[in-house]
């Protein structure tokens, strides 16, 4: 081996070695800045020609999830959930909408059309909410205490036993931000 393939060897490697370590970490492990602060502010206009905005929904506890038509399987798995889980607490001044991420809008209406979702939905235009949350990937969940202080993200595929426990974490003042 030349002197010079020896170099660009030695000097790949820890590129290479910090390219292996930054792939096998989970995306979920790295904590959201955002936590404990206030949430960004938006306003989403929604599939059934109304608006969403967050400014307005000061005072209840607010879910957003981010979700998109071409994540398979896991906004297909959550979406039952998340109906669900809206049914259980629109009621309770519970407030869900669904953000949809880098999507084609007929492939959106139908996911919407398909898991029967009452809850607000609207494309993220320009990725603006996506850009503001810090999203990475999809799904992700953010739950929104009754100050407007984002408490709590949940990365990938949720369950409606995690949406009931951080819901009614939020509903019963426990704060304990995470």
């Amino acid at each position: 081996m030349s002197v010079k393939k020896f170099f660009i060897l030695v000097s790949a490697t820890p590129v290479l070695a910090l390219l292996a370590y930054g792939l096998s970490r989970d995306l979920g492990s790295f904590p959201s800045p955002l936590i404990g602060r206030e949430a960004p502010s938006f306003a989403l206009s929604l599939f059934d020609g109304g608006t969403f905005s967050l400014d307005e929904h000061r005072g209840k506890v607010v879910v957003i999830n981010v979700w998109a038509s071409w994540c398979i399987p896991a906004c297909y798995n959550e979406a039952p959930a998340l109906e669900a889980a809206w049914q259980r607490y629109r009621e309770r001044d519970v407030v869900f909408v669904g953000v949809n991420y880098q999507d084609r809008e007929a492939a959106a209406r139908e996911f919407l059309a398909r898991f029967r979702h009452t809850f607000p939905n609207g494309p993220d235009l320009g990725s603006r909410v996506s850009i503001a949350y810090g999203v990475r990937g999809v799904p992700e969940t953010f739950f929104i205490d009754r100050d407007g202080r984002l408490a709590h993200r949940h990365v990938g595929e949720i369950s409606f036993d995690v949406l009931m426990q951080q819901i009614e974490r939020l509903l019963n003042g426990a704060g304990g931000l995470s």
